[in-house]
């Protein structure tokens, strides 16, 4: 079986929540995950395997558990499943200024009424489209000063981790160059 390029991405680091990166990809590495990456200090790895899915993911949280006292969320999407991620963006005029476009992982589809009632927090240019198991969120007035952003995560009532454009390019670009790898 070949290796799987795995993005995963931790809810909630930053502030008091912190995931330190060198030690994460060591511990990652030593857990015999291969061409092991991570992006600034707010939650990102990538990492390659031929476990499943769902052992990847287990080991990846008990290891985080055990050295680093994190025990949140843990999203795991394949390259293929974040290429997606990227085509489907509704929102591509968004994509350069990557900083007001934010992709928002679910753990569950929520429901329509939910995502309708965010609706109504957007002024005039702001967006939200929720595609699979993503929710997109357009903020062209800055994500920072914007209701719709405010209310958005117990608004969509669904567990989740969100990362802005730029992040999301790059998460991209760190995943294909393991790829190349293998």
């Amino acid at each position: 079986m070949s290796d799987t390029v795995w993005i995963a991405l931790f809810r909630g680091v930053g502030g008091k929540t912190q995931l330190p990166v060198k030690p994460l990809r060591e511990k990652l590495s030593q857990a015999g995950f291969h061409r092991v990456a991570t992006y600034i200090n707010s939650g990102n790895a990538i990492v390659a395997s031929d476990r499943p899915r769902e052992d990847a993911h287990a080991a990846i949280a008990k290891l985080c558990a055990r050295e680093f006292g994190f025990e949140k969320d843990i999203y795991l999407r394949s390259l293929a499943e974040w290429e997606r991620l990227i085509a489907h963006n509704p929102f591509p005029e968004a994509a350069e200024t990557g900083k007001v476009l934010h992709a928002a992982i679910l753990a569950a589809k929520p429901d329509d009424a939910d995502v309708t009632a965010l609706r109504a927090h957007a002024v005039d240019g702001e967006g939200i489209v929720v595609v699979d198991r993503v929710a997109y969120l357009h903020t062209p007035h800055g994500f920072g000063r914007s209701k719709l952003a405010d209310k958005f995560d117990r608004g969509i009532k669904v567990s989740n981790t969100a990362r802005n454009w730029n992040t999301v390019a790059r998460l991209a670009g760190l995943a294909r160059a393991a790829a190349k790898e293998a």
